[in-house]
């Protein structure tokens, strides 16, 4: 199955084979084109955000002639203790709707003639290493489940999102069984399907950045490594501050030194890890940046006309290229100079 949140992500999804009636839309902006692409292919239902966007999944539908299947992602307020950028279920955010006004929204999706409320959704937020929050907002969720069905709701689907941490350093990250044996009895009891998201616990540490090291350089107080990858490569250290490991592909003993691992991007803010303490890296040798399967290539970007990376698919001693690296001529594709201009 896929969770999505665009347009793009559909087309991808459907692409990759998967099939409509295991699609979950979510996301916050869902445009009219998108909405009615997705009633089009029949995606199982839609993870709705607010009150408005109940009202144009309705009129679209209407004018589709169709009914569809819907959650509200209901914000269960529980504090994930992660990243602020990452948080997704607390009162403040962007996300989701209020639990306190969830059964007044529910009674208002009962009463669109084209809306089918089926299920309940939930986020609280990405890279949660602590069982904790997700059992405190499973019971909350829970309890919401109780209510509607009490007012004849019909709850098919328990979406409890995604959020699953992975080992990006030397974190002691619980696995499936350990959310299942802290939440497995409420969700029992429920009876409802339960949908994950846990595309970072999949693909987080199937995955690594080459890159070379261009040069070493010493400043008063800092050493740095520079290196040909960059925050337009992996932009997580930036944005979030993320640790990734970073490992001299060519093993052996080696001296240690602290330094910053930076890239080319003409940005302060452009480095890899900082004050690390990590192997001696040789001018001209090859590193591995670890953990780098989930958010990295997806968020990648051409700044500063940097072509992006190819993409490599190992399997045992076999390897494959799976999308092609961009040259220059791809930096340009689609632009043009307007006649007439100059």
């Amino acid at each position: 199955g896929a969770d999505i949140v665009s347009g793009g992500e559909l087309y991808r999804a459907l692409r990759a084979g998967v099939l409509p009636a295991s699609i979950v839309y979510a996301g916050i902006g869902k445009t009219a084109p998108e909405i009615a692409k997705a009633l089009e292919v029949g995606v199982l239902m839609f993870n709705v955000e607010s009150a408005e966007e109940l009202e144009q999944i309705e009129r679209v539908a209407a004018a589709m002639g169709k009914k569809a299947q819907v959650a509200l992602r209901v914000n269960p307020d529980v504090d994930p203790i992660t990243h602020p950028y990452i948080a997704t279920g607390l009162r403040e955010a962007k996300f989701g709707i209020p639990i306190d006004r969830a059964l007044d929204e529910y009674r208002r999706a009962r009463g669109l003639a084209h809306i089918e409320p089926v299920g309940v959704h939930t986020h609280i937020g990405s890279q949660i290493i602590d069982v904790g929050p997700y059992a405190e907002a499973v019971q909350k969720m829970g309890d919401l489940v109780g209510a509607l069905r009490q007012e004849g709701f019909r709850i098919d689907y328990f979406n409890m999102g995604g959020g699953f941490g992975i080992p990006y350093q030397d974190e002691d990250v619980p696995v499936p069984a350990d959310y299942a044996s802290r939440v497995g009895e409420v969700l029992k009891g429920l009876g409802c399907t339960v949908i994950w998201e846990i595309g970072r616990m999949i693909v987080g540490n199937a995955g690594v950045l080459l890159t070379r090291v261009l040069y070493r350089k010493s400043a008063p107080e800092k050493q740095f490594i520079i290196v040909d990858a960059a925050m337009n490569d992996l932009i997580r250290p930036s944005l979030y501050g993320s640790y990734h490991e970073i490992r001299p592909v060519s093993q052996g003993i080696r001296d240690t030194v602290k330094a910053d691992v930076v890239g080319p991007i003409c940005e302060s803010g452009d480095f890899l890890a900082r004050d690390r303490e990590m192997p001696l890296l040789e001018q001209g040798e090859l590193a591995a940046v670890m953990s780098a399967g989930a958010y990295g290539f997806s968020m990648s970007s051409n700044y500063n006309s940097r072509p992006r990376a190819a993409e490599v698919l190992v399997k045992g001693d076999q390897w494959f290229v799976v999308r092609q690296r961009e040259d220059y001529e791809d930096l340009v594709k689609g632009e043009e100079i307007p006649r007439g201009l100059f």
